[in-house]
């Protein structure tokens, strides 16, 4: 078979489908071309990967004059497709119609959709019509028969799936949620994340960039991207499951702030940002955590969770046989808390780096995506300068956790009470606080302190002013690969290339 003046070098894993196709007259070169009655031809619908981790689909198409070899590479190439075990043949797709700019269902229409169908992939949509639809019906559809769960949204949809299918996991297995202790069963159905919302930030810091072409891509390849996820518990009640960020303090304020105006749109973050700066609240209490001796990285060894991270696989590993050898429970009773009280504008705890366009290296910048831990990032009461200068540090490269007012520790569990909940006082003294409390709000000039936050657990509002927080190592997967390392030569592929067609 001939093809045009290039080379093409591309993975099996890389195409996303092969189909016979129409050959265009205008290919055909002079000369001999002309003179044959017809030529029979076939597409390569492949991988092309442009800057930034953007992903888009190509083509080419290959031709001769032999109808029976063209159909053996069709077949042949076709063969080595299906081989292709870890790719996706049936999803359940959930689209949130009113997330971000309403353009959710546009999207996977017109950008998803036709990618979907090219790769033969056959698809169940559901359009949710409320808060919780798609959680709801996780719990009620056959999910064993999809390869994966799809949604279409922000990362306020990512967190509804992922609530649903975590939940429905437990629920089969006969594992009680609200058990802090409890050993969570693994979910192997795959999630993947079309970005349609005003945040991004879990689509962001697992694939390198919020486009829903190359979401679509990375589903259709069937990438799987292991995922930590904390588990956030008060009084032996569940309330949440968090993968990116659960801030107190400064970040649960500008949560609970911008909520009062939605009606803003993504510009509501910036004012509320703003405002809670100038606030400048701190709050007291107590942290204790304990540390993830089984990692083998930390929050400050400038080592980046990249495709195939040697340190998550290390750490999975590491924490399997300390599981093996004295279990969980065992393990947990034996090893140090280490307790610190205090003043704080901020305490965060972060699963990955949760890097966004406006904060390229994120909170956390050598934060991993699958080694069982968190960063647990305390920033203490300081002047509202320093606090700012601490604040900048996230659009720039310089180390962030370089003042002496931030502390990061990497943990697998910590514990958080705010010294309310500590003092545990009478009912006349909490009723004199919270009328003490509405006083300040109504007279801001006031410079005494409101005694409790909110928790901002990926985007979502809690209340508890005491909560138990547990990394669960590798709880789910993600069709994604973590962000690749970039490759100075884009065109040069693996070895396991189809060799020239030629």
């Amino acid at each position: 078979s001939c093809v045009h003046t290039e080379n093409y070098f591309v993975p099996i894993s890389e195409i996303i489908a092969v189909e016979e196709t129409e050959f265009n007259k205008k290919q055909r070169n002079i000369g001999r071309w002309q003179k044959m009655a017809k030529l029979h031809a076939f597409a390569v619908h492949y991988v092309k990967k442009a800057r930034n981790h953007r992903w888009r689909c190509s083509d080419v198409t290959f031709w001769c004059v032999d109808e029976h070899l063209c159909n053996q590479w069709i077949q042949a190439l076709k063969e080595l497709l299906e081989m292709q075990k870890s790719r996706p043949k049936q999803l359940l797709v959930y689209i949130n119609p009113y997330g971000g700019k309403r353009q959710g269902k546009r999207i996977y229409e017109q950008k998803v959709a036709p990618l979907f169908s090219l790769a033969s992939i056959s698809t169940d949509v559901v359009i949710t019509e409320h808060a919780n639809h798609a959680k709801d019906n996780l719990f009620e559809v056959n999910i064993y028969k999809y390869d994966g769960v799809v949604c279409v949204g922000g990362d306020g949809m990512f967190s509804e799936v992922m609530h649903g299918l975590i939940g429905r996991m437990q629920k089969d297995s006969g594992i009680d949620q609200n058990n802090p202790k409890a050993s969570l069963v693994q979910c192997n159905i795959r999630i993947g994340i079309i970005p349609a919302g005003s945040t991004d930030c879990i689509c962001y810091s697992t694939v390198g960039i919020s486009d829903p072409v190359t979401s679509a891509l990375h589903i259709i390849v069937g990438d799987c991207q292991p995922l930590d996820v904390s588990s956030v518990h008060h009084n032996n009640t569940f309330l949440k499951y968090s993968v990116s960020l659960l801030g107190y303090g400064f970040y649960g304020d500008i949560l609970k702030d911008s909520e009062k105006k939605r009606w803003m749109g993504p510009m509501r973050y910036d004012y509320s940002g703003f405002k809670t700066f100038l606030s400048h609240h701190y709050y007291e209490g107590t942290i204790a955590y304990q540390p993830a001796k089984h990692t083998h990285g930390s929050p400050r060894d400038k080592e980046s969770c990249r495709t195939g991270c040697y340190i998550c696989k290390k750490s999975e590993k590491q924490l399997a046989e300390q599981h093996k050898e004295c279990g969980l429970k065992h393990e947990e009773g034996e090893e140090e808390w280490k307790v610190i009280k205090g003043q704080f504008l901020a305490i965060n705890a972060v699963n990955m780096s949760c890097a966004c366009p406006r904060s390229p290296k994120g909170l956390s910048p050598a934060a991993h995506l699958a080694d069982g831990s968190a960063d647990l990032i305390l920033v203490r009461k300081c002047s509202r300068f320093d606090f700012l200068r601490y604040l900048v540090r996230h659009t720039n490269q310089d180390d962030q956790f370089d003042f002496p007012f931030v502390d990061v520790y990497r943990v697998k569990c910590f514990e958080f009470t705010s010294k309310l909940s500590e003092d545990n006082e009478s009912n006349v003294m909490d009723i004199g606080k919270k009328r003490f409390g509405q006083f300040c709000r109504d007279h801001p000039a006031c410079c005494c302190n409101i005694v409790n936050s909110t928790w901002n657990c990926d985007g979502e509002t809690l209340d508890s002013s005491a909560i138990e927080v547990r990394v669960h190592c590798q709880l789910m997967k993600l069709f994604a690969r973590g962000i690749e390392e970039n490759c100075k030569d884009e065109s040069a592929y693996s070895q396991s290339s189809v060799e020239q067609l030629l």
